[in-house]
């Protein structure tokens, strides 16, 4: 796993300046929420099964829960990311995976 922590870092950094999450149409990049490194080494997963899709992403992101209201609740990734957020996702998530 030491050899793929720069991978992982990289799509992280990727992941976490251009998809963020809307609340009430505040726009917070999941670098500033701490979230895009939890994605990405989820992710990265599916990358190295050659099963990256658009429903298992989906899957992923909905089992990856946000707290919100100091936890009071929590939701989940999926449903906070606008569709253009995810299509994003999806696209850098792709080109990662043909450059890797």
């Amino acid at each position: 796993m030491a050899n793929l922590t720069p991978a992982i870092e990289s799509l992280a950094a990727e992941i976490g300046e251009n998809v963020y999450i809307d609340v009430a149409k505040w726009h917070l990049h999941l670098n500033d929420a701490h979230l895009h490194t939890t994605v990405a080494q989820k992710v990265f997963q599916l990358i190295e099964d050659k099963s990256l899709s658009e429903e298992t992403v989906t899957k992923v992101l909905k089992e990856i829960k946000v707290p919100l209201g100091g936890g009071k609740i929590e939701v989940s990734l999926a449903d906070l990311l606008p569709m253009k957020c995810q299509v994003s996702l999806m696209d850098i998530l792709e080109k990662f995976q043909d450059e890797y």
